[in-house]
């Protein structure tokens, strides 16, 4: 116990957040909020934003309707729940000979093929997609930058994952990737997990071996940012004094998880940097360094990571505990409509719809409950 104890403390000391012992919760059992907003979003969802054949938002192809059948079957709905089961029999007709899981003349590739290996991952209990689930690994590995390309590791875009082969690869979809490969059974070892966590250390504004591009030294805070790769990009513009691309919450959040998934230890310098981005700009108000555009998915972004550490509590830069889990669902309570949907007014990024919105607050809601 006292070895445990020292061992918490001195993460705490190196990484400026402290790690608080796992049977500290933030008792979303507690919160009589919880349930019923959950059940209120799950009959909003099933009953008014689901059409007959199973899908959310149709014109936005598989993606929205994978996420939102992910969320359900994160909050117990089984796969042989009659909504449920309509939205996978709708995934499945995207399956094609390749492997891929995306409409026919999609440039998002990946992205829709990640979230549908998500939510048919959660769905296979019982094996019935496993060939599904086989065929879209390797497809989606496919698309990686470096698999089949011929791109080295010095280049900027080795291991990232993006829109459609003509396009740069950036973080978020590289993220998304990172969730299938963990989804269909992939850790750490695997190679394209390796390959990706070089292009996203490649993402963060800390010079390392890991990350020598040009962006690295400009300001180096320990953030993330969009991509290096085509010329370099942040969706939070670049910082006029230095040059460098800004950091922003939601992809840094984005960049912490996946390393996390790919194996980078808690001590290491990747990791203690983007903490401490994460305890100086712990907001849930705004995703910050984009103010509300993207808000929902920083909320979903952010549940995962903070499950993902393993931390109970979230120590800001002015020493603040934060009960990370009663936080978002007290933020989400409030923000909650009386038809038991969320929706952003700032519509950036299909925030707009209520359906995907919705979809995204109940999987942040799925990372909130006590363990």
């Amino acid at each position: 116990m006292v070895r445990r104890f020292m061992a918490a403390m001195v993460c705490a000391v190196v990484s400026g957040t402290m790690l608080v012992p796992a049977h500290v919760s933030g008792a979303d059992t507690a919160n009589k909020a919880y349930e019923p907003m959950v059940n209120r979003a799950i009959e909003f969802l099933t009953t008014k934003a689901q059409d007959a054949d199973g899908a959310y938002n149709a014109k936005a192809g598989p993606a929205i309707t994978a996420l939102v059948t992910a969320a359900l079957l994160r909050h117990g709905r089984s796969p042989a729940d009659p909504q449920i089961a309509k939205s996978l029999k709708y995934l499945e007709s995207f399956v094609r000979a390749d492997g891929g899981i995306h409409a026919a003349e999609t440039s998002h590739k990946n992205y829709e093929t990640a979230i549908s290996l998500v939510a048919f991952g959660l769905a296979n209990k019982d094996g019935k997609y496993d060939t599904i689930l086989k065929a879209g690994e390797k497809y989606m590995k496919s698309l990686q930058w470096g698999a089949t390309d011929g791109k080295a590791p010095s280049d900027v875009e080795y291991g990232g994952a993006g829109y459609g082969k003509n396009k740069r690869p950036d973080l978020s979809n590289t993220s998304f990737f990172i969730d299938a490969l963990k989804a269909t059974g992939n850790g750490e070892s695997d190679e394209a997990m390796k390959r990706a966590l070089i292009f996203v250390s490649r993402c963060q504004n800390l010079e390392t071996p890991n990350n020598t591009t040009p962006f690295a030294a400009k300001k180096p805070d320990g953030g993330f940012y969009y991509t290096p790769a085509a010329g370099g990009s942040s969706q939070a513009g670049v910082d006029e004094e230095t040059g460098a691309l800004r950091s922003y919450a939601s992809m840094t959040y984005a960049g912490l998880k996946s390393m996390i998934y790919a194996g980078v230890a808690k001590d290491d310098q990747r990791v203690v940097a983007a903490q401490k981005w994460l305890a100086k700009n712990y907001d849930l108000q705004s995703n910050p360094g984009m103010g509300t555009s993207g808000l929902y998915y920083y909320y979903h972004t952010m549940a995962k990571t903070l499950d993902a550490l393993g931390q109970d509590k979230f120590v800001d830069e002015k020493g603040v505990a934060h009960d990370w889990r009663q936080e978002i669902i007290e933020t989400l309570a409030a923000k909650q409509q009386p038809d038991g949907s969320w929706v952003n007014e700032n519509n950036r990024w299909m925030e707009g719809d209520s359906a995907i919105v919705t979809g995204y607050a109940l999987l942040a809601l799925s990372y909130c409950k006590a363990k």
